[in-house]
Parts: C-alpha cells; structure tokens; sequence
C-alpha cells in the first residue's frame, strides 16, 4: 500500500480534488438504432446541465459517422456500431464505436464548438473517451457480448436484443 507521503512527483492532488468537486450526472438518452454507412447505428446523446441533444444534432452526426463508417471494410468492419452525441460543457463530441474483427473495436472521435455540428472535426491524437462517455462504452461492450457474442438465437433475434439493450438516464 502506498502511503500519502509516497505519492508520485505528477500526481496533481489539487487537480484531482477539483475534479472531484465538479463530478456530476449527465443525462443519457438512447435514440434507438439507425443505419449510417451501410452499418446499424445504436444511437445516444448525452448532455452536460444546461444542453440538449435535438434530433438535428443526430442528424448531423450521422451524416458524420456514415462518411466515417463507409470505410469500414478496410478496418475489418462487423457492421454494428454506437454513436454518442455528448452536448459537454465545453463543446460537443461525436464518438464512434464499431466492433471490428478479432474481438476488437475502432473508435473515433469528433470535436467542435457546442451548436455548430457543421464544425465537427477529427479530435486530437491520443484523445479517449470522457467519464460519461466511457460509461456508455461500458455498457456497449456488456452488451455486445451478452446478445452477439455469447448468444444462443438466430442472429437476427441477437442483433435486435442488442439495439434494445442501451444505457438510459443519469450517468456518473
């Protein structure tokens, strides 16, 4: 066991303690599936306090992720996919989460100015999902595993038990 006064030289405690002050819910909403670049789509939004996810969000996102997803033969592409709208507080973020062959999945991540989806663009190198959005994740991978994978009807039987299994209200 580590003590405090152990603690690593990068370990920022106060930064730490402000996050941890400023930890909230967000509302998750699941907007059913949807097809986009030839791939089922399960479709979320998620909002920081004082946003919303409208349906022209979605749409522009989905425009986004269709481009994005068009490519998904050559990344091994299964078809299935989750597409969050996360209204944050400093903007908004588009991820795209395919399952890829091998067990694997793909994601991207699209950044931008909160209201402006026309502005959307390819986030940063290394960046990864939010707190909120890997709790979405979480649930995706939990879900792809009980219906598609470990599964025992006939696949389309699976696949509609996986659009119906999403991840609804406040997340932390």
């Amino acid at each position: 066991m580590i003590e405090h006064r152990e603690l690593p030289a990068a370990l920022d405690e106060e930064a730490l303690r402000d996050l941890s002050d400023g930890h909230h819910d967000r509302d998750v909403r699941a907007w059913g599936t949807r097809e986009a670049g030839g791939h089922l789509v399960k479709v979320y939004g998620i909002e920081a306090p004082g946003r919303t996810v409208a349906e022209h969000d979605l749409e522009a996102a989905l425009r986004l992720a269709g481009t994005h997803l068009q490519l998904g033969a050559a990344r091994g592409s299964l078809g299935l996919a989750t597409l969050i709208f996360h209204a944050g507080g400093d903007g908004d973020y588009v991820l795209v989460h395919t399952w890829i062959e091998g067990y694997m999945s793909d994601l991207a991540i699209f950044t931008g100015p909160a209201g402006k989806p026309e502005l959307l663009r390819p986030g940063r190198v290394g960046l990864a999902p939010c707190v909120w959005e890997a709790a979405v994740l979480a649930h995706e991978r939990t879900a792809f595993s009980r219906h598609i994978l470990d599964g025992r009807a006939t696949l389309a039987d699976r696949i509609t038990a996986w659009a119906a299994d999403a991840l609804r209200g406040p997340t932390r």
